[in-house]
């Protein structure tokens, strides 16, 4: 068997943390190998407990800070070699030395005062390994100006804490951001948006859940209900004083779920859409009517959803007796033009980031002129014009999302947006386009909390 020879010192790398160069003391009177950290910070279910914590792995340069994040394996008491006990997160991770690679186990603790961010202690020697006690460096050296070539997306290996304000677990979408961010190996908790309370207070508020104070999270996605948006926005905006990211903010959900505020935004931004009209006096029907070019014409429901609430009068007269209907109801809805030429069709582009990464056109059942596919309607790959994509784009701006479904039909004169989404569905879209739209979301969540790229005292004293 061919010995693998070791110095007393050696540099390695730890690919799984994102560290490139690490110098370590090789101890086989050590047991236990230790690697620094500091502000470590545990996190994630009981079922995948994860652990992140910062170094500083060059000791020369305290400005070059990275932050790593690992799957936790348990929590140990260690004796160091002056006799003190201390409790320590244990991680797995993967080494490389040379051609060689093989896992060990490394406990977190604060090595900043120490010449060697690393300590690799003999139960992370396999029987081919031989350590002479006399000789440094017997492997490959690296040199910490590795740091430097690190992209700056990959700075900071971190695994983030997300949240999903939702009240329906199960549903596809919630499923899909899930699965998309572990695949990531971020952490995901799912929370009942109708069960959270808050403490509103000028400094250090707080949102709790079940009876404990919810922990601070890299960003919340918002998927708050039609029928709790009051409560659930007031949840969001108490996320959002606290300095959370929140994927859809509380002022992009309030607009966008009034369809009249949403109408008027778009208005104000000159974002083509159906001529819109809005009254309440029953006095004003017949002017309402001949404002958006009379019958037939569309009216709707100001919190309808899904194609809900949403009504074709053929007639002047069918028009004014929903109208008298809905009066009826003390219900307040706006009257829009039929867009004719639509035909019975709409697209939904789906902005994440300011971009369109994917359309799809719906088409309503024969006798519906709804496209929705929750009322029955399907769906089909489409390519969009640039006008329709700027449009898109533009609606989403305009409301505040970064992330929408932007629903528009293809008028003789130009796109017309009719709704901008603040919590579009994702099956639809996934299944029609074939696009990881959940992938999408969670990528540009990681670009949009990522910490600043670590600074180098070298690279700063050269500027």
């Amino acid at each position: 068997m061919t010995l693998f020879t070791l110095g007393w010192e050696e540099w390695l790398s730890l690919p799984d943390l994102g560290l490139p160069a690490i110098r370590a003391k090789v101890d086989t009177g050590a047991k236990t190998s230790a690697l620094h950290a500091f502000a470590i910070e545990p996190f994630g279910s009981a079922k995948k407990p994860m652990v992140r914590f910062a170094i500083h792995p060059d000791p020369a340069d305290p400005d070059l800070e990275i932050i790593c994040s690992a799957p936790l394996k348990d929590r140990r008491e260690v004796t160091s070699s002056n006799g003190e006990t201390e409790l320590r997160f244990v991680i797995e991770t993967t080494l490389e030395m040379g051609d060689h690679r093989w896992p060990i186990e490394v406990t977190l603790t604060d090595r900043g005062n120490m010449a060697y961010r690393m300590l690799l202690g003999r139960t992370a020697l396999a029987d081919d390994m031989m350590v002479a006690p006399s000789h440094s460096f017997c492997q490959p050296a690296l040199s910490y100006e590795a740091y430097r070539d690190i992209p700056r997306s990959e700075r900071h290996r971190r695994a983030l804490r997300l949240a999903v304000l939702t009240r329906e677990p199960e549903n596809y979408s919630t499923r899909r951001l899930i699965a998309a961010a572990e695949a990531r190996g971020h952490t995901m908790e799912v929370i009942d948006t109708s069960r959270c309370y808050m403490n509103i207070r000028a400094v250090g508020g707080e949102v709790h859940y079940d009876g404990r104070r919810l922990p601070h999270y890299d960003a919340v996605i918002p998927r708050i209900g039609a029928s709790i948006t009051s409560y659930g926005t007031a949840v969001v905006r108490q996320f959002e004083s606290l300095g959370t990211y929140c994927l859809a903010g509380s002022d992009g959900i309030t607009v966008s779920r009034d369809k009249l505020h949403a109408h008027q935004v778009l208005a104000r931004h000159r974002i083509g859409m159906p001529t819109t009209a809005f009254a309440r006096s029953p006095k004003d029907s017949g002017n309402v009517i001949s404002l958006v070019g009379g019958a037939p014409l569309v009216l709707k429901l100001l919190e309808s959803t899904q194609g809900k609430g949403v009504v074709l009068a053929e007639t002047k007269k069918a028009a004014e007796s929903v109208i008298s209907a809905f009066q009826g109801l003390k219900a307040d809805f706006l009257v829009q033009s039929f867009v004719k030429e639509a035909a019975g069709e709409d697209i939904r582009c789906f902005v994440v980031g300011g971009k369109v990464v994917a359309a799809m056109r719906r088409v309503g059942k024969p006798d519906d002129f709804r496209s929705n596919l929750h009322q029955g309607g399907t769906a089909e790959p489409v390519k969009i014009t640039r006008t329709e994509r700027e449009a898109a784009v533009k609606a989403a701006r305009a409301m505040k999302l970064d992330v929408a479904g932007v629903d528009l039909l293809r008028g003789e004169d130009g796109p017309k947006v009719l709704e901008v989404n603040s919590s579009p569905g994702l099956e639809g879209i996934e299944r029609t386009s074939g696009k990881d739209i959940a992938g999408l979301v969670i990528d540009y969540i990681e670009a949009k909390v990522a910490p600043k790229p670590p600074r180098s005292r070298t690279k700063r004293s050269g500027a």
